[in-house]
């Protein structure tokens, strides 16, 4: 055969199987388009999408298309970074973030375990995918970063609501001197120290009030997660099969997160039980092969590799990574010579299956016998039903341990008495359930607080369970709790914005005190410190004292931080000692220094709160660019670290002054549960990430003077307040 023919057999060929992935392309759109047709989005008045379907699955497809509209950038973001792509548009810095992803679960353990699944879950994870691929197939104008397709088993990366997961709280600095450089984690220590300092505290505040306590008799539930603002969306979901969730939903994941249906409410806050555990492995190398001992056996190391891209200029390169696993997991660090495992909770199937099915049930029962799959680890549960009910779960997945050993910090590997045991079940974690008091409250604190004198006793629990220190939020909680009765939603928002500050209770009097002992003088700070003197320790947007507590507080606390290690303190311990057990002439050579900072940048010490503490959001992207000559808006809230229930996490950023919140009060709802349910909720911002909407904003005035929105639950009052009905992939109905 000539070359000319054998071209031309070849071209045909090539052109043949174009046309055969244009056809299967064309018969894949035909079917997501006739998918889309069994779901209904109506944006209501303020952007929030109610998605209406006759099975879980068109539900979750609209669902996902709806996010889609709403913030693709978010959702590409999280499964970039949570399967372990994030190199690959963020450069070769991310390569550990990848690696530590890959270290748990890699794409080919992804796909066995979607695999594996029950196949109402493989249909939830296939409308996943469908719902976010149409959108892409029907917005050809919108341009990902990476993700062109995704696949139903990429929600197993990513299979908690929280932040980052459990994985996330595993340090990318060990990984990085293991894996990349060989050497152990030294430079942890002075990491660890600075973060000592002023940081604002994550996690969420959840109360649960009894019907005893309420005006209507009826139980309600405050949700008030303290996240990354815009780092959820408002949502709500509806199907035929008894789907009818509300609430907060992690961007691009197919279940609300915080939220309620019509008989049950479920807040999360970040726990403290250990729930992790690092295992020192006695690994060594004979005949070219690793092994590691474990009691009398010899075991040896699991390896194998993984080949990892990473942007490279205006190109792409690779690294490949060994990966080494004993039956503890993966190792992540050293300590000194020794390799260390980090073992967490990994059994993304059942987290799955825990996270969907909490949103479909109907009571207290129903709700306590879902906690059984024990994998929701990184939270705590505030709860509250349509019969009255109010409970509280400190963490779900606990592991069993032999409580001779320190499991707070590294234990030995290879003596098996150390190996976890099972996991507790859930009558032996710590619990409460319709306390005498009326009330719970958790605030990412302790859990021997949570219901005033009704509270759990530690002494019925091992240590590990709840290791939680006290904080001023927490303590915060209990004050304005106590006593409280006939409470509406209104008054439940009161106290839920209550503005008194405990974090200033020893930190500004032992301010006061110590210039009243000074003999010195310090003439600069008459007017200031009688501010603070009279000063009632409550936020307010025209509060001077409290521009003057803030930053006092700031700078006082990152130059103390190493004193956290030195002394055994919590944050807030920390901060109580900087008002009570410092030097005088310290505490006010810190608070001149804070004097002359704020007469230079704002040209006053006088200068009120909500002139420094800001709200800006200036585009879509997810770091925001701060600018002081762009517009923002004054906000009179405060820092978790002060005790300020209604949370504004605040600092400066390169080129400016002023300061800007960027996680707190995100989404919050307080919700009633009576013959129906009513809610009033609030979303930092707006739905949408888009700065041509609408809803970009429209909700940052409200945000800023606690403007609540009432809930559109029912579908009469959903279709009443409709400002937009269609399909996915189509116009206005």
């Amino acid at each position: 055969m000539k070359t000319s023919s054998c071209k031309i057999l070849l071209l045909l060929f090539l052109a043949a199987l174009i046309g055969c992935d244009q056809n299967q392309s064309s018969l894949e759109l035909q079917r997501l388009a006739t998918r889309a047709q069994n779901v209904t989005i109506i944006r209501d008045d303020f952007g929030v999408p109610h998605i209406y379907a006759k099975t879980d699955a068109d539900a979750v497809f609209g669902l996902l298309y709806a996010q889609s509209e709403d913030d693709f950038n978010r959702v590409e973001q999280n499964y970039i970074w949570a399967t372990g792509r994030l190199a690959e548009v963020d450069g070769e810095q991310a390569l550990y973030s990848d690696l530590r992803a890959r270290l748990y679960m890699t794409v080919e353990e992804a796909q066995a375990a979607y695999a594996t699944a029950p196949d109402w879950l493989k249909d939830l994870c296939d409308a996943f995918a469908d719902g976010i691929n149409y959108y892409l197939a029907t917005h050809p104008q919108v341009k990902p970063r990476l993700l062109t397709r995704f696949e139903p088993w990429m929600p197993m990366f990513f299979s908690e609501g929280s932040i980052g997961g459990d994985i996330e709280r595993i340090n990318i600095d060990g990984i990085r001197a293991f894996y990349g450089e060989g050497r152990a984690m030294k430079v942890l220590q002075a990491a660890q120290a600075k973060a000592g300092g002023f940081k604002e505290p994550s996690g969420s505040n959840g109360f649960a009030i009894s019907g005893e306590l309420t005006e209507s008799g009826d139980a309600m539930l405050l949700i008030n997660p303290h996240t990354s603002f815009f780092f959820r969306g408002e949502v709500h979901v509806v199907s035929e099969e008894g789907l009818n969730a509300y609430g907060a939903v992690t961007w691009g994941q197919f279940f609300v997160y915080q939220g309620f249906n019509e008989n049950t409410g479920w807040m999360h806050t970040s726990t403290h039980v250990d729930f992790m555990d690092e295992f020192v492995e006695d690994v060594y190398e004979e005949n070219g092969q690793l092994l590691y001992h474990y009691g009398d056996e010899t075991r040896p190391v699991q390896t194998t590799e993984v080949t990892l891209k990473y942007k490279d200029g205006d190109g792409m390169a690779e690294r490949s990574f060994p990966m080494y696993h004993t039956h503890h997991g993966p190792v992540t660090h050293m300590v000194g010579d020794k390799w260390v495992v980090t073992r967490i909770n990994w059994d993304p199937v059942s987290a799955l299956r825990q996270s969907y099915t909490r949103t479909k049930l109907s009571n207290y029962n129903e709700f306590r016998e879902m906690m059984n799959i024990r994998t929701n680890s990184s939270n705590n549960t505030v709860f509250a039903d349509s019969e009255g009910n109010i409970a509280y779960f400190h963490g779900n997945f606990v592991p069993k341990r032999d409580i001779q050993f320190d499991f707070s910090q590294p234990v030995d590997g290879s003596n098996p008495a150390t190996d976890w045991l099972g996991l507790h079940e859930v009558d032996e974690i710590v619990t409460v359930l319709n306390p005498a008091n009326g009330w719970i409250q958790n605030c990412n604190s302790t859990p021997f607080t949570a219901a005033a004198e009704f509270s759990p006793k530690r002494e019925d629990y091992a240590f590990y369970m709840a290791p939680d220190p006290e904080n001023f939020r927490g303590l915060h909680a209990v004050r304005v709790l106590t006593g409280v009765e006939g409470l509406t939603l209104d008054k439940l928002l009161d106290i839920a914005y209550d503005p008194y500050l405990p974090g200033f209770e020893k930190l500004i009097p032992g301010l006061v005190a110590a210039y009243d002992r000074s003999e010195s003088g310090w003439p600069s700070l008459i007017g200031p410190i009688e501010v603070l003197r009279n000063w009632n320790l409550e936020v307010s947007a025209d509060s001077v004292a409290m521009t003057l507590a803030h930053f006092y507080g700031v700078a006082y606390s990152n130059k103390a931080a190493g004193l956290r290690d030195v002394h055994g303190l919590g944050r807030a311990e920390l901060i109580n000692f900087l008002g009570t057990d410092t030097p005088d002439q310290e505490r006010l050579q810190v608070f001149a220094e804070t004097i002359a900072m704020l007469e230079a940048d704002f040209g006053q010490w006088t200068t009120p709160w909500s002139e420094v503490n800001r709200y800006q959001r200036i585009n879509g992207d997810i770091k925001q660019p701060f600018n002081d000559d762009e517009p923002s808006l004054p906000v009179g809230m405060a820092s978790g670290n002060w005790g300020a229930l209604a949370s504004f996490g605040a600092r400066r950023y390169p080129g400016t002054k002023r300061i800007y919140g960027t996680s707190g009060n995100s989404f919050v709802a307080v919700v009633e549960f009576g013959d129906k349910v009513t809610a009033r909720s609030m979303l930092a911002g707006g739905q949408s990430g888009d700065p041509n909407s609408a809803h970009f904003d429209d909700q940052a005035q409200r945000y800023v003077n606690r403007e609540f929105k009432d809930v559109a639950y029912y579908r009469a009052d959903v279709e009443r307040r409709a400002q937009r009905t269609y399909h996915p992939g189509a116009g206005k109905l």
